[in-house]
């Protein structure tokens, strides 16, 4: 049997034989690229050695699939250990003869190449090991059973176990080529991984082999050149403290001598030559490429290219100018800001403005009697995408003026009443009526009419809402600031002990997930299959089974969506709701299936009853003036504080409908050729949405890549800088977003300090990445995020205060929170150790070892907290701002 190809044999084609690496190397090698000489040694040799120290069995009992990393890590030695016998004589003649072709003793690298490596949909980079510099036919053979037992590292295993594939399934070749004796090496990835701009190649360079530029021990020099013209557009030259160089045994790690730490690896011309040969093997693959590069003797070589598997979508730049179209008003990032965590969407943009606009005029007009807010006055405009609150100088002296009124009418419950009876019922009313319409008989003009009148009912909801933030942060805030000052004593309870254990809309959510789930539970192979099963694959067989036990689970489930599917995780319409997208519900459920998460019935009665029986002890001890004015204030606080979550949770009440509606017009967009997906109607302009139109494809694709430059930004919490509106900035709920150093500060949601990995989420197409124990790190939290908090450890938000939905749910859960740290998700890493004080209200990044030095903030005082949560809306400012008055008075 020949076990041994030569590269000028193989192709793109024997992957089975070669594995992807060695495959790879043999399509260059026949596309004439500078590829050093070398030979593979087959799968099929990989088998035989199997077969012939009988193996099979062993390795197929050791490499059970497991859902702890850790346990891979015995099995993982006892099979390497398996693979500790000499090869068959014939092997070993075969490879005796082809290393000899090569010369005499010449070094070579030897290197894994599995059957499911450097693939276009999985590259496997870096899983199976690497040998430079073997010298001898001896050495050889040693390092071949070690590639050979590579296949079989921890990391192997586990990689291949999050790709589902099968062990049974994997082979692999090795791969064994010249050595070239580098004087620097790196890598090229012929589209930027950053950007995905597809015309930009990124270098990264080093002194030495690439070992070291591969495994990330060394800084590299950094360049990006421009295809197909070769002009470099940046270049950043690194101090090099190190680099591998060949040994006597191996390689070995020296320090860079000081007169090159600090030279640029490659020139402008040599950038450009390497570029050229990046762009010669993406158009020879059809596909951007990952590539391993070295240089000796003035000669660029390719080690090993394999398709890039995780590119980017093209961005554009992210904006650094925050100039404001009227430097002389208030543009303030709050409120349902806080439910905007992302640039907006165009459409949504355009037809948010004037009907969040219209709702707070009307809302002032009732606070106050009177039209003092002009159009000029108040709106919602985006500075770089990002929606802000503006107020003119002249509107808020205005309200500021008339606010001791409006005050009077926050707290004597007359808008909660108005919210409950008038508010909350309009909006179902006028949901359901357009949840009634035919939409395949409506014109698109029709459609789209019916999507600017939801979106305004959803205003004029949210406008309502906002009159009750301020009562139920209020009710908290002066109940604890009188039980802290007048009640405590050293050994108390703290004062969220009296606030917790109430019901909500969200905690409701939560309970009916989990009654589906324990009834999931209960029938073996339903679970067994929501476990085992991919979300959407599991959906559709329950929407189509005939299976008793199938379609009563999609009966039940479709009841919950019916009840709870939208709740919003981002309130700007392009994001699906779970009505749209289920599948984050599907995550949840399986956490619960799998008995990881707490019966949050049990949890809600643990915490009311320790609420009740504190209330009644404190009833009891306390004198009867300070026992009326206890009685009063926590009795307010409890009966008010659950309405904020209850009308929070049906901001979204018209999305599905809307989303719909919204779906049919992006289809005759579609038929009639102006865009390419239904859901690029988001990305059109409401002037634009017409069936009349030329393509708007290239205007769209435009917009999208601007939108994820965009996001990128970290918006100011306050704009213009060093405006008039500065004087509000200490009183918003958020911390710099300039933070630098190892400590981020924000603001402390919910007490505890606990030390876990990070896990940041950038919406519920992230949810399934969440494991327990994990804290969770996001822009912010909305009800439908509640869900996650039985996974979490800790929570961390860039937005939000002290009485948002983040804070107050973290109380429930009893995990630490820190909110409103404004850049927790750009300087948070997945998988990052961190440690969340809830009660100082920083996070601290942590590299291996803890760090000690902690700098803890003030936390919010009760005037900063009535203020916070009222600081969405012009009126609310303009409230809170007597209220500062007349305690200073």
């Amino acid at each position: 049997m020949i076990f041994i190809k030569k590269f000028d044999e193989l192709g793109r084609d024997n992957i089975d034989q070669a594995g992807g690496k060695g495959a790879n190397l043999g399509e260059l090698t026949r596309a004439d690229l500078p590829v050093p000489t070398g030979f593979v040694i087959i799968t099929d040799a990989y088998r035989a050695y199997v077969a012939d120290h009988h193996l099979d069995g062993q390795i197929a009992k050791l490499a059970v699939p497991t859902d702890d990393p850790a346990g891979y890590d015995d099995s993982s030695v006892r099979i390497q250990a398996l693979f500790a016998d000499q090869v068959s004589d014939a092997l070993r003649a075969e490879i005796a003869e082809a290393y000899a072709a090569l010369g005499q003793d010449v070094p070579v690298a030897v290197r894994s190449s599995a059957t499911a490596e450097d693939l276009p949909e999985a590259s496997f980079a870096g899983q199976q090991d690497t040998y430079l510099n073997v010298r001898g036919l001896e050495d050889l053979l040693v390092a071949v059973r070690d590639c050979w037992a590579s296949l079989w590292t921890a990391r192997a295993m586990a990689y291949r176990a999050r790709q589902t594939l099968d062990p049974a399934t994997v082979s692999l070749a090795v791969v064994v080529q010249q050595m070239v004796d580098a004087d620097a090496a790196g890598v090229m990835f012929t589209a930027n991984p950053s950007n995905g701009h597809r015309d930009q190649t990124v270098i990264s360079a080093a002194w030495g082999l690439g070992e070291s530029v591969v495994s990330g021990s060394v800084n590299t020099d950094n360049i990006v050149v421009r295809e197909p013209d070769g002009t470099v557009l940046s270049s950043e030259t690194a101090d090099k403290a190190v680099m591998t160089v060949s040994a006597e045994q191996r390689t070995q790690q020296l320090p860079v001598p000081d007169d090159q730490r600090r030279q640029p690896v490659l020139s402008e011309s040599d950038a450009a030559e390497l570029a050229a040969y990046g762009s010669r093997i993406e158009h020879h693959y059809g596909a951007p490429q990952d590539i391993e590069w070295a240089r000796a003797n003035g000669q660029f070589y390719i080690v090993q290219a394999r398709p890039i598997t995780a590119l980017p979508e093209i961005e554009a730049p992210a904006p650094t100018d925050w100039t404001v179209p009227e430097p002389t008003a208030m543009y303030a990032r709050a409120s349902i800001v806080e439910q905007l965590p992302d640039p907006l969407s165009p459409l949504f943009a355009d037809l948010i403005d004037p009907a969040v606009t219209r709702s707070l005029q009307s809302l002032f007009r009732e606070f106050v009697g009177e039209d003092i807010i002009r159009d000029s006055d108040v709106g919602l405009p985006t500075v770089n995408g990002y929606a802000y609150y503006r107020y003119s100088r002249a509107g808020m002296g205005r309200l500021m003026w008339k606010s001791p009124r409006a005050f009077r009418m926050l707290f004597t419950g007359t808008m909660a009443g108005r919210w409950r009876d008038y508010s909350h019922p309009k909006y179902r009313r006028i949901v359901s009526d357009w949840t009634a319409s035919n939409l395949t008989e409506m014109s698109t003009d029709e459609l789209m009419g019916g999507v600017e009148a939801l979106v305004a009912a959803a205003a004029e909801y949210y406008t309502a809402v906002q009159t009750i933030i301020p009562v139920a942060a209020t009710s908290e805030v002066l109940f604890t600031w009188f039980y802290e000052s007048v009640v405590r004593s050293k050994d108390d309870p703290p004062a969220q002990v009296f606030l917790l254990g109430s019901d909500s809309e969200p905690i409701r959510a939560e309970k009916s997930l989990y009654e589906l789930t324990t009834w999931t539970r209960n029938h073996q192979e339903l679970a067994e299959s929501l476990l085992a099963v991919p979300p959407q694959e599991f959906l559709k067989r329950a929407a189509v089974s005939d299976d008793p036990v199938w379609h009563e689970w999609h009966t039940r489930f479709e009841a919950h969506l019916t009840a709870y599917g939208h709740t919003v995780y981002n309130l700007d319409f392009m994001n699906p709701v779970p009505a749209d997208d289920p599948v984050p519900l599907l995550q949840t459920m399986r956490f619960f299936v799998s008995g990881k998460g707490a019966d949050p019935y049990e949890r809600q009665r643990r915490l009311a009853l320790r609420r009740d029986e504190a209330t009644a002890t404190f009833l009891a001890r306390l004198d009867p003036a300070r026992a009326k004015a206890f009685r009063r204030l926590v009795h307010w606080a409890q009966r008010v504080a659950p309405m904020r979550e209850d009308a929070l949770a049906d901001v979204g009440l018209a999305w599905p409908q809307l989303r719909r509606m919204l779906a049919e017009v992006g289809r005759r967009l579609q038929g009639a050729d102006v865009i390419n997906e239904p859901d690029d109607v988001f990305w059109l302009h409401r002037s634009e949405i017409n069936e009349g139109l030329d393509s708007l494809a290239d205007q769209v694709e435009q917009r999208k890549q601007l939108w994820r430059g965009e996001r990128r930004a970290t918006p100011p919490q306050l704009l213009p800088k060093g405006g008039w509106g500065d004087v509000w900035r200490r009183w918003l709920p958020a911390a710099s977003e300039e933070q630098t150093g190892d400590v981020i500060k924000g603001i402390a949601g919910s007490a505890g300090t606990i030390t876990a990995p990070a896990r940041v989420l950038g919406g519920p197409q992230d949810f399934g990445q969440m494991q327990p124990g994990d804290v969770l790190v996001a822009s912010i939290t909305t009800p439908a995020w509640t869900s996650l908090f039985a996974m979490a450890s800790a929570v961390v938000t860039d937005i939000g205060g002290p009485l948002s939905h983040s804070s107050i749910v973290a109380r429930e859960y009893g995990i630490p929170a820190v909110l409103g740290t404004a850049v927790a998700t750009r300087r948070i890493s997945s998988g990052q150790l961190i440690r969340v004080d809830g009660d100082a209200g920083t996070v601290s990044l942590l590299d291996g070892a803890e760090q000690s030095r902690i700098e803890p903030v003030a936390k919010a005082s009760p005037r900063r907290k009535i203020i916070a949560a009222t600081a969405g809306a012009a009126a609310a400012v303009g409230l809170a701002t007597w209220l500062v008055r007349r305690r200073k008075s």
